[in-house]
C-alpha cells in the first residue's frame, strides 16, 4: 500500500491540500499523514495529531446524545418536541417528533442560510454570544417550512433545537452531554468542543482564502454547538466509528437504526439518524464551513475508514474524492 500513500503525497502537492488524511484497513494504517500549515501567520504545520473543526461532521455526535437518552427511557423517537419547548418555539409544528429532527423531515424553518458564501457574516450579533445550544433560541422561532414528516430538507436549526432539548432534558450545557455520552465512551481524547479564542497549540486555525492570513473566528460561532463545530483528529475518528461498530456509545439495536435510510429519504443521497449512507454498507460524517471541512467514511463490512480533515472551506472534499478512487483502483 505504499503506492497510496506515496499518491496521496503527490495529488496533495498537486492541489496544495492544507490539512490531515488518514486512511485505515482493519488493523493497518494505509496513510496517516499531514500537509501545509495549521497555523499561517507563524509557520506552524499540519502533523498528523493537529485537531481540526469537524463543521457539520460533529451533528453525529448531537444524534448519539440524543439516542443516548432515548435508550436511557428519557426521550423517545415519538416525543413531541412542542411538548418540550412549546414557550420558547410557539410556531413548530406539534406534530414534528425528535425522529424527524435527527434525520432533517422536521420541516422546521432554517435559521441560516447553510449556502451563503463563506466570507458572509450568517449569525446577528457577536460570534462570542454563541456557545451553548439555548442561546440560539431567540433565532430558532421561525415558521415551518414543509409538512413533518414529508421530505428530506437538510436543517441545521432542527439540529441546533434537538441541542435545547438536551440541555432542558438533562440540566447541562449541551457540549457536556456530548462529552458524557459520546466522546468519553467512544474514547475519544482529542476530540472536544474548543473555544476559538483559546485554541490549544495543537488545533488548526480556519482560513477563508487559500492565500491570506484571514481566519475565520468572526464568522462561526465562539464554540462549535449542536450543529457542528467540535474540534478531532484524524485518529479520533478511526476511534470513533470503531467505537460505534461495536455498540460502544449506544446498544446496537440503536446504531442498525441510525444507519438505516429514515423515512422521508432522498434516496439519491440516503440519510439515517445523523448519519449520511452514501452507499449500501457505507457510513459517513461530512462538513464544511468558514475555513473548515471534513469527509470520513467507514465501511463496517470491511472495516475501512477514510478520513479527511482541513483548515479551509472546501479543502477536504477534492482530497477525500481523490482518495476514494485511489482505493477503489487498488482494490481497497
Amino acid at each position: 500500500m505504499r503506492d497510496l500513500a506515496r499518491a496521496v503525497a503527490a495529488y496533495a502537492a498537486d492541489c496544495g491540500f492544507q490539512g490531515t488524511v488518514r486512511v485505515d484497513l482493519g488493523a493497518r494504517t494505509l496513510v496517516d499523514a499531514a500537509y501545509g500549515l495549521a497555523d499561517r501567520a507563524h509557520g506552524i504545520a499540519h502533523t498528523p495529531d493537529t485537531r481540526c473543526a469537524m463543521a457539520s461532521g460533529s451533528k453525529t455526535f448531537t444524534a448519539l446524545a440524543v439516542l443516548a437518552l432515548v435508550q436511557d427511557g428519557v426521550l423517545s423517537l415519538g416525543t413531541s418536541v412542542r411538548d418540550l419547548l412549546a414557550p420558547d418555539l410557539p410556531r413548530l409544528d406539534p406534530d414534528v417528533t425528535i425522529a424527524h429532527l435527527l434525520s432533517h423531515t422536521s420541516g422546521v424553518g432554517e435559521y441560516l442560510d447553510d449556502d451563503a458564501e463563506s466570507a458572509q457574516y450568517l449569525l446577528p450579533g457577536s460570534m462570542h454570544e454563541y456557545g451553548a445550544a439555548h442561546d440560539f433560541l431567540g433565532l430558532l422561532d421561525q415558521p415551518m417550512a414543509g409538512v413533518p414528516g414529508a421530505q428530506f430538507v437538510y436543517s441545521n436549526a432542527g439540529f441546533v433545537i434537538l441541542g435545547v432539548v438536551l440541555e432542558r432534558v438533562t440540566g447541562a450545557r449541551f457540549q457536556d452531554v456530548v462529552r458524557e455520552r459520546v466522546l468519553a465512551p467512544a474514547g475519544l481524547a482529542r476530540t472536544d468542543f474548543l473555544r476559538t479564542d483559546e485554541l490549544p497549540g495543537d488545533a488548526a486555525i480556519g482560513y477563508l482564502w487559500p492565500d491570506r492570513l484571514r481566519t475565520n473566528i468572526f464568522h462561526l460561532p465562539i464554540e462549535g454547538s449542536a450543529d457542528g463545530g467540535a474540534y478531532t483528529t484524524t485518529a479520533d475518528l478511526r476511534a470513533f466509528w470503531l467505537a460505534l461498530s461495536s455498540g460502544a456509545i449506544v446498544l446496537p439495536h440503536l446504531t442498525q437504526l441510525m444507519t438505516t435510510p429514515a423515512p422521508g429519504h432522498d434516496p439519491s443521497d440516503p440519510y439515517g439518524l445523523g448519519v449520511w449512507l452514501p452507499a449500501a454498507g457505507v457510513w459517513a460524517m461530512g462538513g464544511a464551513d468558514a475555513g473548515v471541512s471534513l469527509s470520513s467514511v467507514h465501511r463496517p463490512g470491511s472495516d475501512l475508514t477514510r478520513s479527511v480533515l482541513s483548515n479551509q472551506s472546501d479543502g477536504a472534499w477534492p482530497m477525500a474524492t481523490k482518495i476514494r478512487e485511489l482505493c477503489e483502483s487498488l482494490g481497497t
